[in-house]
């Protein structure tokens, strides 16, 4: 059987490892926090927002940037797909306004169990406090990992890090490095939702945010009020 190596223990890297498990494969998960699935905890307000019900071509109307190149991921895994695999694990979900698809017991943790059950039921070799340093590359081709406990050897590495979003779940951009080693070129990366830490009370804060943004409204020839 062939050797899956995957990075990162969050809801992509569960997933890939769940199913090259399913599909027979010999398969090793390394996380660098102390649990699996902390990011999932904090989705949909702690209830993880699963998916969307909409069709793709929405989904890729809502996609920032050149969204229809993810027509041809979709096509061969779509959002019913994900459904159809988590029903049949006997996950029930609620469809709500906007299409948003939570957990019907609208709690996170539900899903995060339901992954650790699979991890164990198809027998996932999982190191947790283990993060990888660095790939082992030969003639264009990853051959392993290296951790700070070892070497270890598989036929295939899936990186599932995520972005450098949130830290204290994990994501602190341990990705773009490997990719990088794997031969990727790295776009420089910048945050988009981010929070706002001011000195002055709310109302003063988005006061002195938004006079600016309606007077150049107001230059351009749109009224604004309010």
């Amino acid at each position: 059987n062939k050797h899956i190596i995957v990075i990162g223990g969050g809801v992509a890297g569960l997933f890939a490892s769940v199913m090259a498990a399913h599909h027979g494969c010999k398969v090793t998960l390394f996380e660098k926090m102390n649990r699996v699935g902390l990011k999932m905890g904090i989705t949909g307000k702690g209830r993880c927002n699963i998916t969307n019900a909409k069709p793709i071509t929405e989904f890729i109307k809502m996609t920032p940037g050149n969204g229809k190149f993810l027509f041809s991921s979709y096509s061969r895994f779509s959002n019913e797909d994900l459904l159809h695999i988590f029903h049949e694990w006997g996950l029930e979900t609620v469809t709500e306004r906007g299409g948003r698809v939570f957990p019907a017991s609208e709690s996170a943790q539900d899903v995060r169990y339901l992954f650790m059950r699979k991890l164990k039921e198809y027998k996932v070799d999982v190191h947790l406090e283990e993060p990888v340093r660095h790939l082992d590359i030969y003639d264009g081709n990853v051959k392993g990992v290296n951790t700070d406990r070892g070497n270890y050897a598989c036929d295939a590495v899936i990186i599932c890090t995520g972005g450098k979003s949130y830290p204290r779940t994990g994501s602190t951009g341990d990705g773009y490095l490997l990719a990088k080693e794997a031969g990727h070129t790295i776009i420089p990366i910048r945050p988009v939702l981010i929070p706002f830490i001011t000195k002055e009370d709310e109302k003063t804060a988005i006061e002195k945010i938004m006079r600016p943004v309606a007077v150049g409204l107001v230059k351009e020839g749109c009224p604004f009020k309010g």
